[in-house]
């Protein structure tokens, strides 16, 4: 039975000099045989948790980093026996493969925490794109400990990406209807208390920013109350800060400022306020003070919100509108804002650079336009005569 026991992940501190000097380096290799190695770590999980603080990565990349990095430094240990030394090519193929069916032993579809007894590495068998994410994190860690000289070579070089199909089209998101749904749901919530006044009006303004913003769910709720403002002339902006802690703007229309200021008037704020408030932007409502809540709480309200919107979708008879709610997490309202901009004229280069995307060729996959003109020349035509 493997023994799954704590590791110390968590990044070092800012002024650690271990991280200082990794924070030197550059690209290419650093390392030779005549080389003196650039970091003190004399572990792997040493080496991991430089890897980890090398980067400038938000919260939710850390921790996807550090669960990626546990199971891998767990299957070491546990499994091939080895340190990261002694790791050669067919080890890493093997845990490529490892990963797509874990033993049983390493499953717990509950996720305890990570020092309970019960915890377990994985919830099920990986998908070809998590394992594709997975090798990634694996082959960063191997090629950073290469250029710290803390490996003398990099079996992780020679070791192919896992190939995961992608789709040409982005499907995962809600149309009109189905938005109009959720806002009316999430309006016709009670708020005959102080905190179900406050949990109404953050929670409608929650759906109304991502919807119409198309922010992803950590640059809303790690931003700040002073990152929405207007420069006098009447346009109002979201400042974000994105994937790789890139900063971007975001264009807020009418509705998101009006949701804005009606949470905060519940909540006991004035309407706007400076561009220097540090005030979390995503207040909890189950307390007076102002504390800012976290992106599964986040989530999780909104989810609820879907949920209420998919039984009053069904109860209407919209079938299509209630089986996308059931599904729908906060992520599918970026992809909705996005898809229907693309589709409504918006140019691609504009929506790229309001979603923060590094290659256009992302962005293009929320154009459906094409599609729907393909689907309904078809249907016109009279090529099918004959089947009823």
């Amino acid at each position: 039975m493997p023994v799954f026991v704590p590791i110390n992940l968590d990044p070092l501190p800012p002024a650690a000099p271990d991280r200082a000097a990794a924070s030197r380096l550059g690209a290419g290799s650093f390392s030779s045989m005549y080389d003196e190695p650039v970091t003190s770590a004399t572990s792997d999980a040493e080496l991991a948790r430089e890897y980890i603080s090398h980067g400038e990565l938000s919260p939710k990349s850390i921790a996807n980093l550090q669960k990626e990095l546990y199971r891998f430094l767990t299957w070491c240990r546990e499994e091939a026996g080895k340190t990261f030394q002694q790791l050669n090519v067919g080890d890493l193929n093997l845990y490529k493969e490892f990963i797509r069916q874990p033993p049983p032993a390493w499953i717990s579809t509950t996720k305890w925490p990570r020092n309970d007894p019960r915890y377990r590495p994985f919830t099920g068998p990986l998908s070809d794109t998590s394992r594709r994410q997975a090798m990634i994190a694996i082959k960063g860690v191997l090629t950073f400990a290469e250029q710290t000289g803390y490996l003398r070579r990099n079996p992780a070089r020679l070791v192919r990406n896992v190939r995961a199909a992608h789709a040409s089209r982005i499907t995962r998101y809600l149309s009109p209807d189905a938005i109009a749904y959720a806002l009316a749901a999430a309006e016709a919530r009670p708020g005959d208390t102080e905190a179900t006044a406050r949990q109404r009006a953050r929670d409608r303004f929650l759906l109304i920013a991502f919807a119409q913003t198309g922010a992803r769910l950590n640059e809303i709720v790690s931003a700040t109350m002073g990152a929405v403002y207007s420069e006098g002339d009447g346009r109002w902006w979201l400042d974000v800060l994105g994937k790789g802690n890139k900063p971007r703007r975001l264009p807020a229309p009418p509705a998101t400022i009006g949701a804005y200021r009606d949470y905060r008037r519940a909540f006991g704020l004035l309407e706007q306020t400076s561009r220097g408030d540090r005030m979390p932007l995503v207040l909890s409502s189950r307390t007076k003070d102002y504390v800012g809540i976290t992106d599964e709480a986040a989530s999780e309200a909104l989810k609820a919100i879907f949920q209420l919107a998919a039984d009053e979708a069904a109860a209407k008879g919209d079938g299509d509108s209630a089986s996308m709610l059931r599904l729908a997490s906060p992520h599918w309202l970026r992809h909705s804002m996005l898809t229907n901009h693309a589709n409504s004229g918006v140019q691609l280069k504009t929506l790229q650079d309001t979603a923060g995307h590094a290659n256009i060729a992302t962005t293009a996959a929320y154009l459906h336009k094409t599609d729907h003109e393909r689907h309904d020349e078809i249907l016109r035509s009279n090529g099918d005569r004959g089947i009823k």
